[in-house]
């Protein structure tokens, strides 16, 4: 839900938004200038070209004619009689939010404590199979490698690592090609298959294959289970075959997922210090911010970061986070990434200012029971430490050591290797060295294994919940649709005798569930018209709501947007400064509350104006609240009836009847045998019991029956219309439909399927106009707020015509409701599609009537003096003379016009806001030629490409015959990312505002003047009974183009430092995780690290120190 300002703490808010206050200005301008000329001119019948009368005469033509038409072809006098014919055996119940809410968090809480059982099991079959096994470092052993897997050389023979394995598609598995009997293995690219350590450790992990196949027998609903070993393999089932991206990289590393660091470590607050004096120039500076940006990405929203840079001097890389932790979000991952990119060498490193600097914020955080309040810890990354730097650790860190340090040693100098180790020895920290870019991966990993010591010293198999992320880094070369998740993890620890004061983590298993899977246990068709239920996390951000956007399209792509798991709650509920519903679900508690909201519609387009109650609970064991929302009114009355089994079979298998897509009626995702089976056909069989395996909501099931049998007479209905009119059928409408709050639909068409003008209505491909999982039809939706025998039109445009005389057609829908014991609900919503043609016909002709019998006619709309409109209650026109002026807002195409109307109170302006959106970062210029304007810059960009395909040789030579060649070629790949992001308008997350315009229905007419320097304006305004529409007659002879056009379009808010400041500063309310492994008196801090072996291309590093000495003119 896209919400108005909401005031000034807002994480989002816009205040004072400039924009804002300058078309604020700018309107009150135009509307004082205004005033004076319509109290001067007060409207006679002299002065009126066209009499009042004549105009509110073709107003209640126009509307008798078109009510009659659509009722007589929709037949909602029919359906509404069909009702009311069984009224006295309905009840209306009220439909009770808090136990309704409480129903559906018992019901996710059991589905997913199974998906922790089925982990757990995972854990104690690890953990044993570990304990049994003896290292044995000549181990040859063949395993299902992912990517090998039913590869053959050029004689035919299965290659190494790549015997046969049976594949077929799954639809449980999103019609991937699996093996549900065995699991495969995945290496990254940079991972050698055959290291002995990695042949152990899958070789161990076999035992986990019948594992997986019991739990999968046991909770058919589970999907993807594995195990992240800690040495970079990962086990998967079901079985499948990983390809490669399209460079031949498998990028994919289990350890950097968010599933493993989180479930591998307790919450933490880090300083990242880099050392960026003039000795870190080259090539340091450039392993120096790939492991900065390589320790960003093993944080998580439960963490708290911040970097600094020193040289003779401390410098926060972002001012708006000097002295304070910020939250390791997604947002503010990538931000601090970017700005250490930008970073610079100068002066000498004096570490010791750098160090108190960092143990002061840590100190404080600690002090005010902010941050983590867990562990804490020092990054401290550095080509060397000359000066005496014992005092400030004797001074904040001895003799507790509360706060680890850990030392990255940047390059292949060892003179200061004694000094790093030392420091890191005596910090409880780890030492590594990073003498090349391959080496920053696996040494950063290594603090993550100490941080797990304490955990796993005390065997403490804590149980994580992610975030929602989306599942494209697991298969990014697989054609298939994007799916939100949340991941179940548990780590893995050696038991083996002499480990313990170790505190060896083998990995992590985890297994994933698809939040829309979890979100059908709250059925759409016991929300009502405009109920949901939503997600949110213990820090406040959405795991799922059917207003998260969590993708955006670049080009034809679509791709997840920088900060889509990072949505807060207040960012699409607004409920003004005091939060109480986010401060509630923070804190797990239970209950209710009410707010009027507004809704919008359409793409934006419009808006509803509602009162919703909202009640919520938590979600027991997880770190998960739940939300339902409900309609105050008719949102919270449900209509029951009952038929019997045998006439509801009947009219049940009529042809023009479907069901609500992805709405569960009958469970068939589970049972092999049951998922080729329609929801309808699933429901016939479990009926007749036919298949008495066959689980269904019999609730739901019982309501669909009886809406069929009540609807039923409507196919008989259409059909007669269509065949036994006095008027041709195809010339006034393509289709009628309906549907009902059981997501029962009819359709009924008046012209042959291959002449319906709008193909894309009522399938599962236009949402909008279809049920769905999250929300019912839009013309249902309008319907249901229109009153009652009133219908509601949308002039409906097919996408991307293939010739502009494309036919449009108007859908006019209207609510049928039944009132039991002076409750009202609405029981269904009935409508047809019109042609535009023949209601532009019924207008012309009503135009041509006369108010006068013995006068002639005045005029008429087809004057070349006036102009008349017919638009709908959000000013968007559906008749003009004009055809191109169809489906465009008034404002835009007669800026005056729609001025006026806003001066006198007809429309209203309602600004909203869209904390989900995506802008064009600023300077950004689309256009290839714009650098080539100058000879310099011609120069530069010549000089830039040269120098890339330089680069490309020097990747492609040294991967060459090469283990390492896969690096290569991802560097290859980023290179020609670069080049193709430059023919795209590059998009960053923004906010944006946007104006949507009301017709205010207390005004039902009006006239007046507009002036306009040298002439005045003439207008009316009528509202066309029975419908949301309006007719607008004005003057076309006056030229009003003084007046700017009245836009509807979103603009970038735009913050002032001091806000975007404030803003990123503001400390949320969020609830910690429960558990906090921070030390334990056993672990062996001796073991701190050494120095890396791992040792990379020389000219595959020469491409990001190139990328890094270029001018900023000659980078990609």
């Amino acid at each position: 839900m896209v919400h108005p300002n909401p005031g000034s703490t807002h994480r989002r808010i816009p205040w004072p938004p400039w924009p804002v206050a300058r078309t604020f200005l700018q309107m009150t301008m135009v509307i004082l200038w205004l005033l004076p000329s319509c109290l001067s001119l007060p409207p006679t019948q002299d002065q009126t070209k066209i009499p009042l009368d004549t105009v509110r005469l073709w107003a209640d033509t126009f509307g008798r004619d078109l009510y009659s038409t659509v009722t007589k072809y929709s037949g909602s006098l029919l359906l509404q009689k069909k009702y009311e014919d069984v009224e006295s055996s309905l009840k209306i119940e009220e439909v009770d939010g808090l136990a309704l809410v409480k129903q559906f968090s018992e019901d996710m809480e059991s589905m997913l404590r199974s998906k922790v059982e089925a982990v757990q099991r995972l854990v104690e079959a690890a953990e044993e199979a570990d304990l049994n096994h003896e290292f044995n470092e000549s181990l040859v052993f063949d395993y299902y490698n992912s990517v090998l897997i039913n590869e053959r050389d050029e004689h035919g023979r299965y290659v190494e690592l790549g015997a046969e394995l049976l594949l077929e598609a799954n639809a449980h598995f999103s019609n991937l090609r699996v093996n549900t009997s065995l699991s495969s293995v995945q290496l990254p690219t940079n991972v050698y298959n055959k290291d002995p350590h990695i042949l152990n450790g899958v070789y161990m992990s076999e035992a986990l294959n019948p594992v997986f196949v019991e739990n999968f027998q046991r909770d058919p609903t589970l999907t993807w289970q594995y195990f992240g070993s800690s040495t970079g393999f990962f086990r998967i089932y079901p079985g499948f075959k990983w390809t490669p991206d399209e460079n031949g990289v498998i990028a994919f590393d289990c350890r950097n997922r968010g599933w493993y660091i989180q479930a591998a470590t307790s919450p933490k607050d880090v300083v990242i210090l880099i050392d960026v004096s003039g000795s870190m120039k080259g090539l340091r500076l450039a392993i120096a911010k790939h492991t900065a940006s390589t320790i960003l990405d093993t944080l998580g929203e439960n963490d708290f970061v911040n970097v600094i840079a020193y040289s003779d001097y401390v410098h926060y890389i972002e001012p708006c986070f000097k002295g304070i932790l910020a939250q390791a979000d997604q947002d503010n991952r990538e931000h601090f990434k970017q700005l250490v990119q930008e970073l610079m060498v100068k002066g000498v490193g004096i570490v010791n200012q750098a160090l108190r600097e960092a143990f002061r914020i840590l100190q404080q955080f600690q002090e005010a029971r902010q941050g983590s309040l867990c562990n804490q810890a020092i990054m401290l990354i550095t080509d060397g430490a000359v000066e005496d730097y014992e005092p400030v650790f004797e001074k904040f860190n001895w003799p507790d050591r509360k706060v680890r340090v850990f030392t990255y040693l940047i390059g292949k100098e060892v003179s200061f290797a004694d000094r790093m180790k030392w420091i890191a020895c005596n910090n409880k920290g780890y030492y590594t060295q990073i003498s090349t870019l391959a080496d920053a991966q696996e040494n950063v990993m290594e603090y993550l294994h100490v941080l797990s010591r304490p955990m796993v010293i005390n065997h403490d198999h804590d149980i994580i919940w992610t975030e929602a992320y989306l599942n494209s880094k697991l298969f990014t070369s697989q054609a298939q649709s994007f799916t939100l998740l949340t991941t179940v993890a548990m780590p893995v620890f050696s038991k083996k005798n002499g480990t313990r004061s170790h505190g060896i983590l083998l990995g992590v298993v985890g297994s994933d569930v698809a939040l829309q899977e979890l979100m059908k246990l709250a059925p759409q068709h016991k929300l009502g018209v405009h109920g949901y239920a939503f997600l949110n996390t213990n820090n406040g951000y959405i795991l799922s709501h059917p207003d998260l956007r969590p993708l955006y399209s670049e080009g034809k792509k679509l791709k997840p947007k920088p900060n889509y798991n990072s949505v807060d709650l207040s960012e699409v509920e607004w409920e003004g400064q005091a939060q109480r519903l986010r401060t509630a679900m923070i804190n797990g508690e239970t209950g209710s509350l009410s707010m009027d909201v507004k809704v919008p519609l359409d793409k934006g387009r419009r808006v509803l104006f509602l009162t919703h109650d909202y009640f919520f609970t938590h979600i027991g064991d997880t770190p998960f609240s739940l939300g339902v929302v409900l309609s105050q009114g008719h949102g919270e009355h449900i209509l029951l009836g009952n038929t019997s089994v045998e006439e509801g079979l009947h009219d049940l298998l009529h042809p023009d009847l479907t069901l609500a897509s992805g709405w569960i009626y009958c469970i068939t995702d589970i049972d092999p045998d049951h998922r080729k089976l329609s929801q309808l056909e699933a429901m016939v069989q479990f009926l007749t019991g036919e298949d008495p395996d066959l689980e269904c909501d019999e609730e739901l099931v019982r309501q669909v029956l009886f809406d069929a049998v009540v609807t039923a007479p409507m196919e008989a209905y259409w059909t007669g219309l269509a065949l036994n009119s006095s008027e041709e059928p195809q010339d006034v409408a393509d289709m009628a439909f309906l549907g009902t709050r059981a997501g029962l639909l009819r359709s009924g068409l008046f012209v042959g399927s291959e002449k319906v003008a709008d193909k894309k209505f009522l399938t599962p491909e236009d949402e909008d106009s279809a049920f769905t999982r999250g929300h019912f039809p839009l013309w249902y939706r309008q319907a249901a707020e229109q009153p009652a025998g009133s219908f509601v039109y949308n002039l409906r445009s097919p996408e991307a015509p293939e010739s502009p005389g494309e036919p449009v057609v108007v859908t006019a829908s209207t609510a049928v409701t039944v009132t039991v014991d002076r409750k009202t609900a609405i029981a269904a919503a009935v409508g047809i599609q019109v042609k535009l043609a023949f209601l532009q016909g019924k207008f012309w002709a009503a135009t041509q009537q006369c108010s006068g019998v013995d006068e002639p006619c005045p005029g008429s709309c087809q004057d070349s003096d006036l102009d008349c409109f017919v638009v709908d209650n959000n000013g968007f026109i559906l008749i003009s003379e004009r055809a191109q002026e169809t489906g465009r807002f008034l404002g835009e195409v007669d800026g005056a016009f729609m001025t006026q109307l806003l001066s006198m109170g007809v429309f209203s302006q309602v600004t909203m806001y869209d904390y989900q959106a995506m802008c064009k970062l600023p300077g950004h210029h689309q256009s290839s030629a714009q650098p080539l304007t100058s000879p310099i810059s011609a120069f530069l960009t010549a000089t830039r490409l040269l120098l890339n395909e330089l680069l490309l040789f020097l990747v492609e030579w040294s991967a060459w015959g090469s283990w390492l060649g896969d690096s290569g070629a991802a560097a290859k790949g980023v290179l020609h990312h670069a080049h193709k992001l430059k023919k795209l308008d590059l998009l960053q997350p923004c906010d944006t505002e946007y104006p949507v315009f009301v017709h205010q229905t207390a005004v039902r007419e009006t006239n007046g003047f507009i002036e306009c320097g040298t002439c005045q304006k003439m207008f009316m305004m009528q509202r066309i009974p029975k419908s949301n529409l309006l007719l607008l007659v004005t003057d076309s002879t006056c030229d009003c183009s003084i007046f700017p056009p009245v836009l509807q379009e979103a603009t970038e808010v735009k913050y002032n430092a001091s806000v975007q400041c404030d803003r990123m500063r503001s400390q949320k309310l969020r609830q910690r995780p429960d558990s906090c492994h921070a030390f334990h008196p056993e672990e062996n801090a001796q073991d701190c690290g050494g120095t890396s072996h791992i040792a990379a291309s020389p000219r595959l590093l020469l491409l990001p120190l190139c990328a890094c000495v270029l001018p900023a003119q000659l980078r990609p």
